[in-house]
């Protein structure tokens, strides 16, 4: 038998996918890479990225935001997720559009939309004083606060879905063996639910904290200048700065740590996957 003919079907169907891919993505970050190792600074340029202290603060912004955002998308998503496994016919339909349909308008609308409620006199700050947790109007726009807010309100979709995945294929009769047993259901949730939904919250952190780790717009937009993540850096440095080097660089160590938190989010829901 030929090697063409011992070729995977799939293999062929999937090449037109991996040929765009890799010209549309391979090739851009085959050039990234060559301009930050090769170019004028060279190596020299990653030891004074971190030999700076501002480029710790960046670095630091960066993954304290991020924290943060997927903290929240975890805290909202999952139990998001459980309802909606739980829930059937109309009401998990409903559910459904409710995640889905945000996701069709652009992440530019929403952070002007998030602008209009997060300033002084925005529906947030107005809710906030009419219960009295503030004794007056104050402002979220262009903090890391309204950073949080905002961002996790874009990225929750993808904390929701995989989770959902995952309890969607949890046998509910387990949940139901459990209580006969005794089991309370706090008990039941910790050591029935939640273990075997940890693929599914994996996957999902990993989804959100590389998202949030690389937005560029939102911190544009509703928190300014003034708090500097690495892809805002990289976008400055590029676009204001006119500094190709440095843009570069910061573009690598984002990739480096996304890729990480990637191939980190894998290994580990691999592992689960097989313990379970």
């Amino acid at each position: 038998m030929s090697a063409a003919r011992r070729l995977d079907p799939v293999l062929l169907l999937a090449a037109p996918a991996v040929l765009y891919l890799a010209i549309v993505y391979g090739l851009p970050l085959l050039f990234l890479l060559g301009r930050s190792l090769f170019g004028a600074g060279g190596l020299a340029s990653f030891g004074s990225f971190f030999a700076d202290p501002f480029s710790w603060i960046v670095l630091g912004n960066t993954l304290r935001s991020a924290a943060l955002v997927t903290l929240v998308c975890l805290v909202i998503g999952y139990p998001t997720a459980l309802v909606l496994a739980r829930a059937g016919g109309l009401v998990q339909a409903a559910i459904l559009v409710a995640i889905i349909l945000p996701l069709s308008v652009g992440v530019v609308v929403k952070a002007f939309a998030w602008q209009i409620v997060l300033r002084r006199d925005g529906i947030v700050s107005q809710i906030m004083t009419g219960i009295g947790l503030w004794s007056e109007p104050q402002r979220l726009l262009f903090t890391e606060t309204g950073l949080v807010i905002g961002a996790a309100n874009i990225f929750v979709p993808f904390m929701i879905l995989p989770i959902y995945s995952v309890l969607k294929l949890v046998d509910p009769r387990l949940g139901e063996a459990a209580a006969t047993l005794g089991a309370s259901p706090v008990y039941r949730f910790f050591k029935v639910a939640l273990p075997l939904s940890l693929p599914g919250i994996v996957t999902g952190i990993a989804f959100v904290f590389s998202m949030a780790a690389s937005m560029y717009v939102i911190p544009s937009l509703v928190i300014g200048d003034r708090f500097q993540t690495l892809a805002t850096l990289t976008g400055r440095s590029f676009l204001f700065m006119r500094n190709e080097q440095l843009g570069s660089t910061t573009a690598v160590v984002l990739l480096a740590l996304t890729v990480a938190i990637v191939v980190a989010s894998s290994w580990l829901s691999r592992r689960l996957g097989g313990a379970s």
